[in-house]
Formats: C-alpha cells, sequence, structure tokens
C-alpha cells in the first residue's frame, strides 16, 4: 500500500466514523423524543467518533514516520554477515549510504553484486515494514470508530470532549512553535560553544580581521585563519543604515498621504500596488541590483568624481531599501488610522490646519506605533541575505565608505555552509557563532519594539 493510498483510505474512515456517530446518536434522539434530550448536538458525536478514529492513527503514522529510518535501518543491520556488522562506524555508515542510494534508485552503474543484493533486501524490509505499520494504524483506526460507537449514549457529553481536544490541539501547536524555537536556540548555542573551544569569544567581537579559509596543509596561505567579526557587524550596519535612511521617510510618507490626503479610490489603488513589494522574491531584488542598479550608480559615481566598486554598500542598502519600504508604509498606515478621528475633529475645531493637525496631533498619538514599525523593518534589514550577495559582495572590508564592497552576517554565513562541509572546524562553526549573534540582535529589536508600544501606547475610546 502506497502512502498516499494509506492516508486516503485513513480520511475515507475519519469521515465515515463522522457519519456513523452522528446517525447513532440521531437513532436516540428519535428513541428519546427528539434531539433536544442528548447532552450535545449530534454534530458533536460524530466529531468525537472522528477524533477517536483518525487522532490516534495520525500520532503513531508521524511517530512510524520519523523514526521509520532507525528502525528499519536497525533491522537491516541485524541482517547483515557478521563481518559488515563491526565494521568500523564511518565504514558501515559509507556501505549503508550506498545500499540505500541503491535501493532508492540513485546510485549509478557498476556496483557490486552484492552490494545490489543488499540494496534489493533493503528494499523490500522497506516495504514490509510500511505494509506492517500501515496495516495496523487501520486497524487502529476501525478500532477507534468501533470505541467511540460503542460509548456514544444520550447522556455522554460529546461536545466538552470535543472541545477538551480542541484545545489540547491548539495547546500542542503552541508547544511546536515554543519547542522549535528551543530547539533551534540549543542547537545554536551548542555550535556557537564548540567554535569558541577553537577562537576566542573576545578575538571572535572584537577582532578586526576576517579571513576563515583554513588551509588543509601548514605551508600554504593562510594556514590559520582569523575570525574577527567586526568587518561583517560594520558591513550589517552600513548597509542597514542606508536601507533604513531610504525605508522611512518613504514609507512614512506615502502612510500619511495615503492615510490622510489620498482619495478613497485612489488609496484602494495604490495600497495594494505598494505592498506588491513585499511580495517581490529577494533574489529579484538581488538580479535587478546588480544588472540595473549597480551600473546606473558606478556611472553616476563616475560622473561626479567617485570611485564606486561594482559591488558596493550603497546599492545593496538601496535596493534593500526600497524592499523595506512596503513594511514601514503598511505598519505606519494602520497606526496612522488607528488613531481616532474625533481627535482630528478637535484639532480642525481649535482652527488647525490639516498640515498643523498630522504633525502636531496624529504623529505624536501613532508615534510608539510607528517606531515599532520602524525597529521590526530595521530587523529584516539585518536578516537579509541575498541581495547582499549579489549586489554588496563576500568582501569583509572594514570600513565605512558605502562606494566600497562590504559583506554582511548573514552572507557570510550563507558562504560558509555553502557546499560539503566537515561540521568540526571553526571555518563552519563560525557560521554558528554568527547566527547566534544575529540572533540576539533581531531578537533585541523585536523586545524594543514590543517594549516601546507597550509602554507608549494610548488606548482610546
Amino acid at each position: 500500500m502506497t502512502v498516499g493510498l494509506f492516508y486516503a483510505s485513513l480520511l475515507i474512515l475519519v469521515v465515515v466514523a463522522y457519519f456513523m456517530g452522528r446517525g447513532r446518536s440521531l437513532q436516540y434522539g428519535a428513541a428519546l423524543g427528539g434531539i433536544r434530550h442528548l447532552n450535545s448536538l449530534p454534530m458533536y458525536y460524530g466529531l468525537l467518533a472522528a477524533v477517536w478514529c483518525g487522532v490516534p492513527a495520525l500520532m503513531l503514522s508521524a511517530l512510524w514516520l520519523l523514526s521509520s529510518n532507525a528502525i528499519i535501518t536497525a533491522w537491516f543491520v541485524d541482517s547483515l554477515p557478521v563481518a559488515q556488522q563491526q565494521l568500523p562506524p564511518t565504514e558501515l555508515e559509507i556501505l549503508l549510504n550506498t545500499i540505500k542510494n541503491v535501493a532508492a534508485g540513485n546510485a549509478g552503474g557498476g556496483q557490486p553484486e552484492a552490494i545490489l543484493s543488499a540494496g534489493a533486501v533493503y528494499r523490500e524490509l522497506t516495504i514490509r515494514g510500511y505494509a506492517i505499520v500501515e496495516i495496523f494504524l487501520l486497524v487502529l483506526a476501525v478500532a477507534g470508530l468501533l470505541l467511540s460507537l460503542y460509548r456514544i449514549e444520550p447522556g455522554l457529553r460529546a461536545r466538552v470532549e470535543v472541545e477538551k481536544f480542541g484545545k489540547i490541539f491548539l495547546l500542542s501547536c503552541a508547544l511546536i512553535a515554543i519547542f522549535t524555537t528551543l530547539g533551534i536556540i540549543v542547537s545554536v548555542l551548542f555550535e556557537s560553544v564548540r567554535f569558541f573551544r577553537l577562537v576566542p569569544v573576545h578575538e571572535f567581537l572584537f577582532g578586526l580581521e576576517w579571513t576563515p579559509q583554513i588551509a588543509i596543509r601548514a605551508d600554504q596561505a593562510g594556514s590559520s585563519g582569523a575570525f574577527g567579526a567586526v568587518p561583517l557587524f560594520t558591513g550589517t550596519l552600513l548597509i542597514s543604515l542606508i536601507a533604513m535612511a531610504l525605508s522611512v521617510p518613504a514609507g512614512l510618507m506615502s502612510a500619511i498621504y495615503l492615510s490622510e490626503y489620498a482619495s478613497f479610490r485612489l488609496r484602494r489603488t495604490m495600497k495594494p500596488l505598494l505592498e506588491l513589494l513585499a511580495g517581490i522574491p529577494t533574489v529579484v531584488y538581488g538580479f535587478f541590483a546588480a544588472l540595473t542598479v549597480a551600473p546606473l550608480v558606478r556611472d553616476l559615481g563616475v560622473d561626479f568624481g567617485f570611485a564606486v566598486s561594482s559591488e558596493s554598500a550603497l546599492v545593496a542598502g538601496l535596493i534593500m531599501g526600497v524592499m523595506i519600504i512596503p513594511f514601514v508604509s503598511s505598519l505606519s498606515d494602520d497606526v496612522i488610522n488607528a488613531v481616532p478621528q474625533a481627535m482630528r475633529d478637535g484639532s480642525y475645531a481649535l482652527g488647525a490646519t490639516q498640515s498643523e493637525t498630522i504633525i502636531k496631533v496624529i504623529i505624536p498619538a501613532a508615534l510608539p506605533g510607528i517606531v515599532g514599525g520602524v525597529l521590526l523593518a530595521v530587523s529584516r534589514a539585518i536578516g537579509e541575505t541575498m541581495i547582499v550577495v549579489m549586489a554588496a559582495g563576500l568582501a569583509a572590508n572594514l570600513t565605512a565608505n558605502p562606494f566600497e564592497s562590504v559583506t554582511t552576517v548573514t552572507a557570510q554565513i550563507a558562504t560558509l555552509l555553502v557546499g560539503d562541509q566537515e561540521f568540526d572546524s571553526a571555518k563552519t562553526l563560525a557560521a554558528f557563532a554568527l547566527g547566534l549573534v544575529l540572533f540576539v540582535v533581531t531578537l533585541l529589536f523585536n523586545v524594543l519594539a514590543l517594549h516601546i508600544v507597550k509602554k507608549y501606547r494610548e488606548q482610546y475610546e
């Protein structure tokens, strides 16, 4: 049985369970003189039967999908000859990977007959294991259906049980998000600790040279890498400042115009068009920056007597600023529209003009939300990768000149983890240390934004 057929069968069983549970409750209601004699509506009895039928099977199915590879591999290793079972762990892992590739049909030709036979055995074990588990889960679903039908009676509090399951489901979703975040933090922190055992913390945070390439032999150039991350922090800050210098005024002014000056028809047209910028993939922005904006900025620099690099912080910052404009504009527009109309009317009644009302009443009232939106946009700018890789380059230059090529933390993380890498070298582990710094910085910006909004937000009636 294929996986798709299994889940289709399970879905059919769940639907059947719903209608059988609902029908059984209707039978009880008809015998008692109407559904008003039931503790819950018939719909809840059907939902309860569907839950008992589908949820246990789905949970065990997810558990099987997570652990099936390890279980089948353990079965297969037990079937290998003793000499192969006693191979060193590295050689055994290579052998198993080759056999799995043969079983999946991904290995090239010319494999030994023994490997081909082992691949056939592994494929058979996989098919057999999945078939056994799927049959067991379908039997479990049928058992849950029969049990739920047996439990249905007029006094059963089906609605309470269904709502209790709903609360557990929502709590599980929240816990998944929390544990996922904790898993990311723990994994990044663990690898960062390994990195800081190889490179001192002070050298990483305050070093002025970033050359993470470590040679294979000691007599090669660059045999000892330098992991001073200050050039990366400087490049990140420089590009982010350029981006915010463009996006904050443009986004805020567009939000003021759309919310206070534009007609309803113009606002209905312009706001979706402006927010389309947020839906453009960042790689498209990167292509546009590298192929169109960079040559234009370089030619303009030559005309004005400036030497502008082909990959410069200015180009990356400008394109990133354009990308962030919808974030600032949309958040600011929502905050400005949340200011009560009574405050505008009161200002007009005192003789203020529209521009005076905007400057002295609306902006101060909406300022906490605007500041919070700007800080969230800063976090978005700091975490951008593709635009920097394609427009600013990968040179870790310690400079404040926007016409020169720089790089950022995210661009270096992407570079360090590209290709086949050993995760026990300082070069690769440096990516996790950079990720930890980036995580802490963006977290602080988000916390600061939420704190400002929460502390200074006024409640209007």
